[in-house]
Formats: C-alpha cells, structure tokens, sequence
C-alpha cells in the first residue's frame, strides 16, 4: 500500500500537538528521515511556548471594569436569536461584538509610552525569534555592512551593532520589524553554547532623554531596557539578571560613544 504523502498541514498540527494519533506514527518518521523539518517544527514549538510564557499572565488577568458593563442583550431576546433558522447570522454579530468591545477598550485605554511598551515588545521579539534554526535573521553577520547600512537608513540614524565579543558573545545578524509607529530593528547574539540573545532598536521615544536603567521579566525573557533620546534599547535574553546587565553596561556604553 502506498504511504500517504505527508502535507504542510498536517505537520503544523504535529507542532501544535493536534495531529490525529492515526497520523502520528507516518509523521513522526518522516520527520526522522528530514531533520531540517524537524528543526523548523522544533523551532516553532519554542516560539509557541515562548509566547505562552509571556501572554499566560494576560489571560489570567480580570476583566476591565468597563468591558464588564457593556449592555447585554435579554434572555428573551438571546433566547429568539439562537432559534433563528440563520444561525449563521450570529457568527457576524459575535464578531462586531468583539470589534465594538475592541474599539471602546481602546478608547478607554491609553497608548502606552515606549518605555512601558518596550520590554513586552522586545521579549516577544525574542520569544518569536531566537530559537529559530534556519532563519533567525534577515540580514547574516558576513554581511555586517550593508546590514547596518539598511537598518540605519529605516530608522533614520546611524545604528551599528555593538561588538559583544568580550563577553562571549557573536553577531549572528539582524532584521527589521514592525513598530506600533515605525520600523524595529533586531540584532542577535549567540555564544559558543548556542545561547542567544536579542537588542531591540525602536525609534518611537518621546525624546526625553531618559537614559535610566530598567529590568523586567516577560515570562522566560529577562530584559533591561532604557530610552536615549527617540530610541528606546532592550536587551533580551534568558541569561541570569546579573549576567544580562553586565553585558547590558556593555551595549550601553557602546552606543553612547558613538
């Protein structure tokens, strides 16, 4: 009997632990006989439980006091709702339910400033990113020039890579993200053991001049971050606290001599 081809799908599902147990064991060696996939599937389960770790907090929160008073429809009138014979029709008001619950959230709440955004933003960088295997960067460290190039014309100013090496750490490369108002940049980091870590570059400060030290835990990420000016710098990375801020002094001082 011919095996049935194994499809993208359905190795997605093996990496979110959904694959039918039918299709577990035909999975499981074709992963056996192409690493490179296994690899990637490995990476995403790490990224999956990198963002857990971060968001499970958000999940456990409370309900804003003014979400829980929006005005919910009466029981008659719920009740006649679902006995319509196009219940289909609910799946449209759930969702301009949840879009309407979006839109007064947001008016309610406030932007957050840089500096209260910018752990979050850059554990979850992190989190996305540094266990990738076969892409964690867009731009590698062999071409270290134009990357920096690249990334200082998107941001608007000039932006090199510090030089970790002293503290055991490489530059693997960089990319560009998206901001919640412009362009990120990420440059990576990784040890001879494999360990990585992340600067996350963002043009959004106030220009303030905060230069202040921070640190914040996002789940398994540890961060310190600080804002200079209009850019905003945080180091990730699942170092101990004591060891991430000395390499963090490190970052800093770089960027200021230059």
């Amino acid at each position: 009997m011919t095996p049935q081809p194994i499809h993208e799908d359905e190795l997605q599902a093996w990496a979110d632990r959904r694959l039918p147990a039918e299709r577990q064991a035909q999975v499981e060696s074709y992963l056996e006989q192409h690493p490179d996939t296994h690899d990637r599937l490995q990476a995403y389960q790490a990224q999956n439980r990198g963002l857990q770790s971060l968001f499970q907090p958000v999940l456990e929160e409370d309900i804003p006091p003014h979400l829980q008073e929006l005005p919910r429809p009466a029981p008659l009138l719920r009740q006649r709702f679902l006995t319509w014979p196009w219940q289909s029709a609910a799946a449209v008001l759930l969702v301009l339910s949840g879009a309407l619950a979006g839109w007064q959230a947001h008016t309610y709440l406030p932007s957050p400033s840089l500096a209260a955004a910018l752990p979050r933003q850059a554990a979850i960088a992190h989190a996305v990113y540094a266990p990738e295997v076969r892409h964690p960067v867009e731009v590698g460290a062999d071409q270290e020039t134009h990357l920096a190039a690249w990334l200082s014309k998107r941001l608007g100013a000039p932006l090199h890579p510090p030089r970790l090496g002293a503290q055991g750490f490489e530059l693997v490369g960089g990319r560009l993200l998206p901001g919640g108002q412009g362009p990120v940049a990420l440059f990576m980091y990784q040890d001879g053991g494999g360990q990585r870590l992340t600067l996350y570059v963002s043009g959004e400060g106030t220009g303030s001049g905060d230069t202040s030290f921070r640190f914040s835990r996002e789940g398994d990420v540890s961060v310190f971050y600080w804002v200079d000016g209009r850019f905003g710098y945080a180091l990730s990375g699942t170092l101990d606290k004591a060891s991430l801020g000395t390499i963090a002094t490190q970052v800093y001082q770089q960027l200021e001599a230059r």
